[in-house]
């Protein structure tokens, strides 16, 4: 073989390699498979979950009259615990900031698998509900109270529950609410919480909103928010009335949410 034919076949090789090595790259840069997945869903859902989260959908905006009647459903929170009263809670003074009327209905303890201190689980509470109240918005609240209980069901649980929400109340609109850290730094099981609550409310189309990730209470505020002594780690009377400040501010900006081609909403909004 002469030393030009050799040179030539080099040539020839390397070109093959560089056109292979350009391909690759461009294959790499469009798959990047380290790369996060982009998800529109709202409030820190994930785009897939198990236990029915399989898809996103984009939430509404929320559409409310002028003064709405509106459901408060939750545990110890809701109840108003630690506040000087019940009636000081965050779901009472929410009254007041978005205007209408808020029914209460919180039992301490009441988690969607774990029965409460006052009534049984979120799934009977549902279904004692009056279905005469038509409310024409549902905020389900929490609950921290289903960390001791583990994963087994909870999502199963969680469906159920919330079809016969939807069941009683087909018109209303809902609203969940994640739970909020009773202590920092938030905890294993009440993060993985509000992951799967995310996640089954974004199946849905459902807005989420998450005091964990929207950092309502943080160590620059702990203290000012929960009581930690007399109220067991619940809110103080000023902890509740920030955590309504919070929520009808997120409420506000779900209201005001442009509508995207697809129906969903463009923006999300920050228990």
């Amino acid at each position: 073989m002469s030393a030009t034919t050799h040179r030539r076949r080099l040539s020839t090789t390397g070109m093959i390699l560089a056109v292979v090595v350009a391909i690759a790259a461009v294959v790499l840069g469009m798959w990047r498979p380290w790369a996060p997945l982009d998800s529109g869903s709202p409030l820190g859902a994930s785009a897939e979950g198990d236990g029915g989260a399989s898809t996103a959908i984009a939430p509404a905006p929320l559409v409310l009259p002028e003064n709405p009647t509106t459901l408060v459903f939750g545990d110890s929170w809701t109840y108003g615990s630690a506040a000087n009263v019940p009636t000081l809670g965050y779901a009472y003074v929410l009254a007041d900031l978005i205007g209408g009327a808020t029914v209460v209905d919180g039992v301490r303890g009441s988690g969607y698998l774990k029965p409460g201190i006052d009534g049984p689980g979120f799934g009977e509470r549902i279904a004692a509900l009056d279905a005469a109240l038509l409310p024409d918005l549902v905020i389900i609240q929490g609950s921290i109270n289903d960390r001791a209980q583990g994963a087994a069901g909870y999502r199963e649980a969680v469906i159920a529950a919330w079809d016969a929400l939807t069941a009683i109340y087909p018109e209303a609109a809902i609203v969940v609410l994640g739970p909020a850290p009773h202590e920092l730094p938030v905890g294993t099981e009440t993060a993985r919480i509000d992951v799967d609550l995310s996640e089954l409310a974004a199946a849905r189309g459902w807005w989420y909103i998450s005091p964990i990730a929207q950092n309502w209470i943080t160590e620059q505020n702990y203290l000012d928010v929960i009581d930690v002594e007399e109220g067991r780690k619940h809110p103080s009377t000023d902890g509740h009335r920030y955590l309504a400040e919070k929520l009808s501010a997120a409420l506000e900006e779900i209201r005001t949410a442009p509508v995207t081609e697809a129906g969903g909403s463009e923006t999300t909004p920050s228990e």
